[in-house]
This record gives structure tokens, C-alpha cells and sequence, in this order.
């Protein structure tokens, strides 16, 4: 479909913001990456239940406030997942659930948290309580799913925290397998309540599709997935290099990475627990690794990381991030590393917001 002058502006000035935050520091920036349809793309939807005038309602907070705007974001969301809300409301209603008070405690339906995969049609559906008590449940589940028979699984998580955390430690499957799964560039990936997933499936699939293209692997090549988290990019690329070792601390996505390493068969892919930094200078005297990728969260890497990646040695660095200031920081002191960015590349994962992914190709200044 033909991009609106409206969105067309706002790729503009993605475009021209990365430029000027990267300018004396890439040698090229390429033209931004845009979305066919920017709108509906969110995969992962959720909701905060109130109550307004006496009836249940649902929706996002007003920003910086928690006052429930009823639809809010529902241009930007998944429309199959905005149904399901719109009915698990009416459903709450119907049968008179009560709504978890935050200053009180009290309540039980606290909030709606929905993930779909596009790639195949699967829906999650997670109901969010404030207690182990759930009078009814048979019947609100029976009826949710007569109304979306597409729901692939419904999981009840419990959330008795007073902070603004979503989900709680305790979930119970109450229909389907208690994930569900999703494609992305040929690869099959679970996602359950809790996972690591990117939110616009379509734009990922381009967005690792120019990492790939920036790693230029070969056969032989051994990849370093640095925050690995569960496994995407490195299962990704595992069809085009030797070997994919990725590294993540955190437990909970190490064993979702595995469960999706065995669902790809990706032999010549593992994943290690360990903090990346810590990793790379074990290992720096053996000098294993001829690619390291990163994709690190929005405060970027670190100096300890930076230096710890310049001891392995890779000839080629593909950075990946979400926040270009951040980028621009790391890039200087990978370039005080003997690393020089040749070219980067912009994405429009989130259209409709401010925030842009980047791909960035550092070499050895020996290979520039």
C-alpha cells in the first residue's frame, strides 16, 4: 500500500536524526528501511484493566499518569489481539469479575496481556490476576474461546507485586500448550508469556536480513551472538556460517533459546550463560571467532565490553541497536579499539513513535 505523506515525514526525520548522530563516524549511512504498513504491526499487546463509572474497562495509560485510556494504541496494535481485549472486558462484565485496586490490593483481574505470531496465526492469550481465586474460570474461558476459536493457548498468570511489573512469578496453563509459535526468516521460534520477541515481525525479518547481509559469512565462519537473549539472530544466521555460539545471562532465556535451537535443528548453534564481557576475555588467547554480533539493550554496551571484544579479535562487527544515541557513544570507543564502522543502515521497527533500530558494520582498521 502507498506510504502516507504523514509517514513518509516520519521516516524522514528517523533518517535525518541517525544521519546527524552518526556524521565523522560511519563512512555511510544507507537510505532508512521503512515499513509497507506501519500500522497494526504490534505482536505483543497489553492492556490495564480498571473500572470507570461502574463497568470494567480497559486500556493504556495516560503517560506518566495511571489513568486508563479505553483503546489506547490500538492503531498501532494487532487487531485480531485488540478484539480479544474488547471481549475479555465484556466477558469481565457479563459476569461481574471484580478488578484488582491497586491502593487496596484487593481484585482480581488486573491486567490482559495478548502475543500473536503472525507468521502463523497463533494467539496467547494471558489473563493477569491479583489472586489464586478465580470464580467462574471454566465458564470465562469456555466462553472467550467461542468467541476467537483462533485462540491457541490461554495462560493465567498470578501478579500479587506492588510494583509496576506485569507479570508475576506463578503461571498456570489453563488451554493449549502455553506458548505459542511464530516464523521468522525461515526459522520457527516458541514464545511464551515471558519471552523475548520482536514486536514487528515483518520488520525483524528485514532487519536481520541486513545483518546478515552486513556480517558477509562464509562456511567457515564462527559467529559470536553477543546478548543472545533467545536465540533469534544467531539461529538466523546459522544457515550461512560454520558456527553460532551466543552468550546470555539471563537463565529464563538461555533455556528458550535451546528449546528453539532443537525446534530448528541447529546443530552448529549453542548458547553459553555467561555475561558476555566475562566470556570474550576468557576466551580472548584462543581467538575463536571471526564475526561477533550484538544487539544490546537501550543503554547500549560498555567500555568492558568494548575492549573485551577488541581482545578476540573478530575481523567484522555487526552492532545492532535501538537507540541511536547510545550507538553513536559506542561507535567513538570502538573506534579508539582499532574498529571503524564502514556503514550502517536504519529500520523502522516502531513506526508511529520516535524509536529506530540501527545496523552498524564495524571491520578491523587491518581489513578497511
Amino acid at each position: 500500500m502507498p506510504r502516507s505523506a504523514d509517514y513518509q515525514r516520519e521516516l524522514a526525520d528517523k533518517s535525518k536524526r541517525v544521519e546527524s548522530l552518526l556524521e565523522g563516524l560511519v563512512s555511510s549511512v544507507e537510505p532508512i528501511i521503512g515499513s509497507d504498513n506501519p500500522y497494526h504491526y504490534r505482536n505483543k499487546v497489553h492492556a490495564a484493566v480498571g473500572v470507570s463509572k461502574g463497568r470494567v474497562i480497559a486500556g493504556t495509560y495516560e503517560p506518566g499518569t495511571h489513568r486508563i485510556i479505553e483503546g489506547g494504541g490500538s492503531e498501532l496494535e494487532n487487531e485480531a489481539a485488540s478484539a480479544v481485549i474488547k471481549d475479555i472486558v465484556a466477558i469481565a462484565n457479563k459476569y461481574h469479575m471484580s478488578v484488582y485496586n491497586e491502593k487496596t490490593g484487593q481484585g482480581l483481574l488486573r491486567r490482559i496481556l495478548i502475543r500473536t505470531a503472525d507468521g502463523t496465526g497463533q494467539m496467547l492469550v494471558v489473563l493477569v490476576l491479583g489472586d489464586y481465586m478465580f470464580p467462574g474460570k471454566k465458564n470465562f474461558i469456555k466462553t472467550l474461546i467461542s468467541k476467537h476459536p483462533g485462540i491457541t493457548s490461554i495462560v493465567i498468570n498470578i501478579n500479587k507485586r506492588t510494583d509496576s511489573m506485569i507479570l508475576g512469578d506463578k503461571s498456570e496453563t489453563v488451554y493449549g500448550p502455553g506458548y505459542i509459535t511464530d516464523t521468522l526468516l525461515g526459522k520457527k521460534f516458541s514464545i511464551s508469556a515471558e519471552s523475548f520477541y520482536q514486536i514487528n515481525r515483518i520488520q525483524a525479518e528485514k532487519l536481520y536480513s541486513k545483518a546478515i547481509e552486513y556480517a558477509s559469512l562464509n562456511r567457515t565462519d564462527r559467529v559470536l551472538d553477543a546478548y543472545c537473549g533467545t536465540g533469534t539472530i544467531g539461529i538466523c544466521m546459522s544457515d550461512h556460517c560454520g558456527s553460532v555460539t551466543g552468550v546470555e545471562l539471563n537463565a529464563k532465556a538461555v533455556s528458550d533459546a535451546g528449546h528453539n535451537i532443537r525446534k530448528n535443528n541447529a546443530s552448529n548453534v549453542k548458547v553459553v550463560k555467561a555475561d558476555a564481557t566475562e566470556y570474550m576475555n576468557d576466551n580472548a588467547s584462543e581467538g575463536k571467532f571471526d564475526v561477533v554480533v550484538l544487539d544490546p539493550p537501550r543503554e547500549g554496551t560498555t567500555p568492558e565490553f568494548i575492549k573485551a571484544c577488541a581482545k578476540i579479535s573478530p575481523s567484522r562487527i555487526v552492532y545492532v541497536s535501538c537507540n541511536p544515541e547510545t550507538l553513536a557513544r559506542d561507535l567513538k570507543l570502538f573506534d579508539g579499539e582499532g574498529y571503524k564502522a564502514v556503514k550502517a543502515c536504519p529500520v523502522d521497527m516502531f513506526s508511529g513513535t520516535e524509536h529506530v533500530e540501527v545496523v552498524s558494520l564495524l571491520q578491523h582498521m587491518i581489513f578497511v
